[in-house]
């Protein structure tokens, strides 16, 4: 072990909020960095290669999800026995997570090679010519999966022990890697479309190698324990069915915007990438909770857990309302660097003012995310994310179809799935029920 004997953790100053959310947002901005460099490379090709990307890229969002589960489950569980003392099991919790991402990676890949043709097929609707150009760049981006889900293994148990650095290096290496690769092989390369795909394989193997790495280097038994893998598959169930419902809403989304034609699709996957993008860069607070909450509530202080929340809740609502002016000011501008198409830039513009309204109240709620994910308090996020997404999105965006109400329809939705999370996380919160000590959650 690089060191045998873990020392208390440090007291949860704003400055070491930031210490820990800084490199964390780096990390987070790096998949959907991979697309939003995708979309702005190909967008430039035309409406097709635009539209398949906007398929494809949301089925890699999914798989990223597949990811956040294992690094969001293995972050708590780490930083609760790092805040208890125990440094050693606190990493041995990444070598059976990694083990865990390894396998479904490897599932994900072989999975995509035989279904991605039909599930492009089934998102694109009656345009075969999306289908299949996003069946194709889907195929090879499945390739870099095991990585992508390596590193985010890697992630959590880092994340558990309060060392968001070395991820940082990590990930920030094979992003910038992508960035330049992706129009070389486009452009000059004569790739086309397929060579953004290889890029973001180059980028999510590397980044899984390197976080491999990290973990033999901490010298610790490396042999996968079912017994373990068995009690993780069990303990992160909640995270991944809340996962689901998420990737169910968003799916669905862009299964709706695609039928309303590739123009729509186009500017939906603008905007949307620029959600996912903006999103995980305010998830940078919700890192910072899940390690601090998880590590006082190991070392048994529920106050400082609760102090944390409060603190957090409020530097997430404020991130939230800079970014809002952020995209608001760029209105007229941005929708234009990810095409040279008319219809498209004006379709997004549709969904820019749901965007920027939603983002403070998104602040405070990926942080709050942050804070019962920390605290092991997954059940409850499981609950609320089915009842928010079967109550509100999906019904709301179906019947945005139904009506012909188009993107804005397609926005309220996602607006609504937002404020109804709102309001319950900030009642939880107020209960003080997600405050439960020790170094395991009973």
């Amino acid at each position: 072990m690089n060191s045998p004997v873990a020392t208390a953790p440090r007291a949860a100053s704003p400055r070491r909020i930031a210490a820990l959310a800084l490199p964390a947002l780096v990390v987070l901005a790096a998949e959907p960095l991979y697309v939003l460099v995708d979309t702005a490379v190909v967008g430039h090709l035309g409406r097709v290669p635009l539209a398949a990307v906007a398929i494809g890229g949301t089925v890699l969002t999914l798989i990223a999800w597949l990811g956040t589960v294992v690094a969001y489950g293995t972050t708590g569980r780490s930083a609760r026995r790092f805040g208890a003392g125990d440094r050693c099991a606190a990493v041995a919790e990444g070598v059976q997570a990694s083990w865990l991402a390894l396998a479904v990676g490897i599932a994900v890949a072989v999975g995509m090679q035989v279904g991605g043709g039909a599930l492009a097929r089934t998102l694109a609707g009656a345009d075969n010519d999306v289908a299949d150009a996003a069946a194709q760049w889907l195929r090879i981006a499945a390739l870099g999966a095991p990585g992508l889900l390596l590193a985010a293994a890697g992630n959590g148990w880092l994340r558990g022990i309060q060392d968001t650095r070395r991820p940082l290096w990590f990930v920030l290496g094979p992003s910038l890697l992508s960035a330049v690769l992706c129009p070389l092989l486009v452009y000059p390369a004569g790739l086309g479309l397929p060579g953004s795909a290889v890029a973001n394989v180059v980028a999510q193997t590397l980044s899984g190698v390197l976080f491999a790495g990290a973990l033999v280097a901490e010298r610790v038994a490396l042999r996968p324990r079912p017994r373990v893998l068995a009690q993780q598959l069990v303990l992160s169930r909640d995270l991944l069915i809340r996962g689901v419902a998420f990737q169910a809403s968003f799916l669905s989304a862009t299964a709706v915007a695609a039928r309303f034609g590739a123009a729509v699709v186009g500017a939906h996957q603008i905007a949307l990438q620029l959600w996912f993008f903006t999103a995980l860069v305010l998830d940078a607070l919700a890192i910072a909770a899940q390690a601090l909450v998880g590590a006082a509530l190991g070392a048994g202080d529920a106050a400082e857990a609760r102090g944390l929340a409060r603190r957090i809740g409020l530097l997430g609502a404020a991130c939230g309302g800079a970014f809002a002016l952020l995209i608001a000011a760029g209105a007229g501008v941005v929708p234009g660097w990810f095409s040279d198409d008319g219809q498209v830039r004006e379709q997004a513009m549709v969904a820019w003012p749901w965007f920027v309204a939603m983002l403070p109240l998104a602040g405070v709620v990926f942080a709050l995310d942050g804070v019962l994910i920390g605290a092991g308090d997954v059940r409850y996020l499981r609950n609320l994310t089915i009842v928010a997404a079967l109550g509100g999105f999906l019904p709301a965006i179906w019947l945005a179809y139904g009506l012909d109400l188009g993107l804005g329809g397609i926005w309220a939705g996602l607006t609504l799935f937002v404020v109804l999370r709102l309001i319950a996380l900030l009642l939880r919160l107020r209960s003080g029920r997600w405050a439960v000590v020790g170094a395991v959650r009973a």
